[in-house]
């Protein structure tokens, strides 16, 4: 038997994870101290293959490798959230599939996403539906300049966006993203960003780490650092939003709330920007800087365990190591304090996240 009688995992079982890139590999490390077995799906070759005990290497929508994965699983997870709805709904049939296929759905459509969070409730910024540039124009109307035009689907990174300034042409910012179906986000002059990665598990049990704070360079994550700076009240905010949103998803695994934190009247309010439906980049720094990491946490969570302990260890910096800043990884391994994550990448292009460090600072 694969579970045991309250239907917790039990170690020695295979969890499947859909893709094969650095958060496939990190989750894989951390089930395998936990005793799991781990098989990677992916179409490619991936730094998770390395430390897995088995893979597959076929397409998403190949339906008879799908089927041939899940009779060799106990369960399945995902590292990214643009698995094709096909994809989750065959696996689904014949295996549990943790975050299930509610919450991917909801979550890999911008539009699905925000419609969600306004009927929950949760603050965010106005958006709207945009198919076709009399849409578009429509919407900056409404909205105004500056605003953001986002695909709905298939956006990372600053990947499928672009901004609507005052001179921006409505006709070619649609045709920069494609002229897919999108959605216009009125502009937030927020003062930072922050996020909170938090897990729930099938029976409810909930918990967070601390806000973390977040600084990007050409829409890519360079560090994240926590405690954030944030008052006590707004800190508690953020996590309780966080909260709310895995509660009415039913959600099992890590979620990451990305957030913005913007200024009025004296007081900080938390606007909610995209939700990720996975471990998450800024959660990083819990390797290293709390009792449990993002990627224990979750395996914790989709195979019925009792979630550990989120209590942050110190100051924490995370930091991520694009393109050949990775070379330097001499000189960061002599530096007193700062933890190496490498991926094991081949090619170093420019932006690409070949690795992170963390940084951790006991506090006084």
């Amino acid at each position: 038997m694969a579970r045991d009688e309250n239907g917790a995992l039990k170690p020695g079982a295979t969890i499947g994870i859909l893709g094969g890139g650095q958060l496939g590999r990190m989750l894989a490390l951390d089930a395998a101290r936990l005793g799991f077995k781990i098989h990677i799906f992916c179409p490619d070759t991936g730094p998770a293959f390395d430390v897995s005990a088995a893979h597959t290497q076929a397409d998403y929508e190949d339906e008879a490798a799908l089927i041939r994965f899940a009779s060799e699983v106990d369960l399945v997870t995902y590292e990214f959230e643009n698995v094709p709805a096909k994809t989750a709904e065959i696996l689904a049939k014949s295996k549990p599939l943790y975050p299930d296929a509610h919450a991917l759905a909801t979550t890999q459509d911008r539009l699905a996403e925000k419609t969600f969070l306004k009927n929950l409730g949760v603050p965010l910024a106005d958006f709207a539906e945009v198919n076709s540039e009399a849409e578009l124009l429509a919407a900056v109307r409404k909205l105004g300049r500056p605003s953001v035009l986002k695909t709905r689907r298939f956006g990372y990174d600053g990947k499928g966006q672009t901004m609507i300034r005052e001179e921006a042409d409505l006709a070619a910012a649609f045709a920069a993203i494609g002229s897919q179906p999108a959605v216009l986000e009125a502009f937030v002059p927020f003062e930072i960003e922050v996020s909170v990665v938090a897990a729930r598990n099938a029976r409810g049990e909930f918990q967070a780490f601390d806000v973390t704070e977040n600084r990007h360079e050409n829409h890519i994550l360079r560090t994240s650092t926590v405690p954030a700076a944030l008052s006590a009240e707004t800190s508690a905010e953020a996590l309780k939003i966080a909260g709310k949103i895995a509660e009415a998803l039913n959600y099992v695994g890590v979620i990451g709330v990305e957030m913005f934190v913007v200024r009025e009247n004296g007081r900080d309010q938390v606007l909610v920007n995209e939700l990720a439906p996975r471990v998450h980049n800024s959660g990083h720094w819990t390797q290293d800087g709390a009792e449990t990491s993002q990627f224990e946490q979750h395996i914790r969570a989709i195979a019925g365990w009792p979630l550990g302990s989120p209590k942050r260890l110190g100051r924490s910096e995370m930091t991520n190591l694009l393109g050949d800043e990775v070379h330097a990884w001499q000189q960061l391994a002599a530096s007193p304090g700062v933890h190496i994550h490498l991926y094991g990448k081949g090619a170093a292009r420019p932006g690409r996240k070949m690795g992170h460090i963390n940084r951790l600072t006991p506090e006084d």
